[in-house]
């Protein structure tokens, strides 16, 4: 969804303000430390140094993370310094751009798509319009050194007539601003060692990071809080099933590997070279098959995560995110997506008769209804959104039954069922 990031971050933050989250702007993270009882940060803000105790820290703070290195987490990878990025809010123009397929019409040169990167043999070039923003340049040379000295969109033009091989005037983009000059050397890919350190977790960037091509980092940070989130919950409640806050590094570190790698690989798919000319007309073959763009689009988009659940002959969308259901409940229509708001377990009975009343675990939602083209008749679905237990049979046998119950006990700890 083409949607910026400055809005992604104004929603959650209104989200979190109506679940009365404090956030203070401004506190800087500067010690930590930890017992078998609790964790310390010692932070910074406008008032001076303070100390702030908790159950549990996570650490949300970027590639740099200082959560990361006070706790002793290695963060193994490597570093590159071959190639040089530029990027900034400007307008190219108007003439140029094609109002019905947004693309850009270079004279000289020829047609650039839209939110893509556009390689050639002498580097790489993005355009962009995001909603509600001005225009975005940006490109990628090899073993250039980079200027001294600010970002200067006069820079921007150079680099950007550079790769094209033809002159691209820019012009500052319209208000005051801030706007967007940024040059990036080089880059990192590195995965932290482990997510945890007893009472300390890591998300997002301060656990990876890679390449941003393709986008991927946004759901994989997303999905790292939201699988971590429900679980921390549980804990600090009391009612977590042993070993549930482990799983959030056995679920999410692969996550962040297979995108380490899909992400190197894209990179060496931009780069310069006749080779990598064979290369990418041999896979722009490949992607004329609908099956290879629908792979490579949910291994962009993190959808193809499969979760091991510990089950020894899984449904089909065991471990799988749940597909987004249109219901028909005694109540009304409503989606799988409106359902799960609550963060709670769920339950979904689209079974013949109705699942007995006695095998339903308590404290699981359940949803009764009909979802004619739903691939199973029963779901068992974590807050996470993922599958933990399914079923396709119109009548599920006593071990079937079992299993859920299992998996209920294994995920949301010790399971007491609703007398029939």
């Amino acid at each position: 969804m083409l949607v910026p990031q400055a809005r992604v971050t104004q929603v959650l933050t209104e989200r979190a303000r109506e679940l009365g989250v404090e956030i203070r702007h401004g506190h800087e993270l500067t010690g930590l430390s930890q017992d078998g009882e609790a964790v310390t940060a010692t932070v910074t803000g406008p008032r001076g140094t303070y100390r702030l105790p908790a159950r549990h820290l996570v650490g949300a703070d970027g590639g740099r993370s200082l959560t990361r290195k006070l706790s002793g987490i290695a963060f193994p990878g490597v570093t590159r310094d071959d190639t040089v990025s530029r990027t900034a809010d400007a307008h190219l123009p108007a003439e140029w751009m094609d109002e019905a397929t947004g693309a850009l019409h270079v004279p000289g040169y020829g047609v650039v798509p839209p939110f893509a990167h556009h390689r050639n043999e002498r580097g790489v070039f993005v355009f962009a319009t995001p909603p509600g923003r001005a225009p975005l340049v940006s490109t990628m040379e090899w073993k250039r050194a980079g200027d001294d000295g600010p970002m200067t969109l006069e820079e921007m033009r150079a680099s950007a007539s550079r790769v094209l091989g033809v002159d691209v005037p820019l012009t500052p983009p319209d208000g005051d601003g801030p706007h967007l000059l940024r040059r990036l050397t080089g880059g990192n890919t590195r995965l932290a060692e482990r997510y945890r350190d007893r009472r300390v977790l890591l998300v997002g960037d301060a656990a990876h990071v890679h390449s941003a091509i393709g986008g991927p980092g946004l759901n994989l940070g997303l999905q790292d809080a939201i699988n971590l989130g429900w679980k921390l919950a549980a804990e600090i409640r009391g009612d977590a099933p042993p070993g549930l806050l482990d799983t959030y590094e056995s679920e999410r570190r692969p996550a962040a590997h297979r995108v380490v790698v899909h992400t190197r690989a894209q990179s060496a798919l931009i780069a310069p070279g006749g080779d990598v000319t064979a290369l990418r007309e041999l896979f722009a073959e490949l992607l004329a098959d609908r099956d290879t763009v629908r792979r490579i689009a949910d291994l962009m988009a993190g959808s193809d995560v499969r979760y091991d659940m510990g089950t020894a002959s899984p449904h089909p969308l065991t471990g799988r995110y749940a597909p987004d259901l249109v219901l028909r409940t005694g109540s009304g229509t409503v989606r799988l997506a409106a359902l799960t708001v609550t963060a709670r377990p769920l339950l979904l009975d689209l079974t013949e008769d109705g699942l007995p009343a006695g095998a339903v675990p308590e404290g699981v939602e359940v949803v009764t209804g009909r979802a004619p083209d739903a691939p199973a008749t029963a779901l068992l679905v974590r807050p996470d959104s993922y599958v933990a237990w399914a079923s396709s049979s119109p009548h599920p046998d006593t071990a079937e039954l079992d299993a859920l119950r299992a998996a209920a006990g294994r995920w949301f700890g010790a399971v007491r069922t609703v007398p029939a």
